[in-house]
């Protein structure tokens, strides 16, 4: 048993000072997680890697209601929140009250045409949640891999599924979320 698992029993029991000892063993972990997820977001990016573990660590901590099935079960859930940072602060900069029907134009690169991943990620998100509704355990494994940036075999070990079938559901997600994001509106 690893330390993180029994740091994690220990604190589903109750006993005090448990979750002071989590935060030190994970913060590395949730570090890199964060910082392969915001090396995907756009340059400029105003949330940086150690604000978004911080946030996840804070939304994971504060929740008395989870009970932690190990250590892959607690990445999964702090994947999960950071992916719902990501979501809530893509949308806050989206509002049109902050600026979000306007066109960010950087000079030095004024003919370098980007892509807006803020509008990207949310084409996503909103896919993802109709899928979700679709198919649940292929949505968790969509989020464990894009959003984590988990291995096939690794959201297979949270999702208790075997490889080869997390890979097959894996193939299944990318095709319909493609049709689903890429369909007119």
């Amino acid at each position: 048993m690893s330390d993180v698992t029994r740091i994690l029993q220990a604190i589903e029991q109750g006993e005090p000072g448990a979750a002071n000892e989590l935060l030190p063993l994970v913060y590395e972990e949730l570090r890199k997680l964060a910082a392969q997820r915001m090396a995907l977001e756009n340059p400029g990016q105003t949330l940086q890697p150690t604000a978004l573990v911080h946030e996840a660590w804070l939304r994971l901590a504060g929740n008395d209601n989870i009970r932690w099935d190990g250590r892959a079960h607690f990445f999964g859930a702090a994947a999960e929140a950071m992916r719902r940072i990501l979501i809530d602060n893509a949308r806050r900069k989206n509002a049109r009250r902050h600026g979000g029907d306007q066109q960010r134009v950087d000079f030095q690169d004024f003919d370098a045409a980007t892509p807006d991943s803020d509008e990207s990620l949310l084409a996503v998100n909103e896919a993802l949640e109709k899928f979700a509704a679709h198919d649940p355990l292929k949505a968790e494994l969509v989020k464990l891999r894009y959003f984590a940036g988990m291995t096939v075999e690794e959201a297979a070990r949270v999702l208790r599924i075997s490889p080869p079938t997390a890979h097959r559901y894996w193939v299944f997600a990318k095709a319909w979320l493609h049709r689903e994001i890429t369909r007119p509106k």
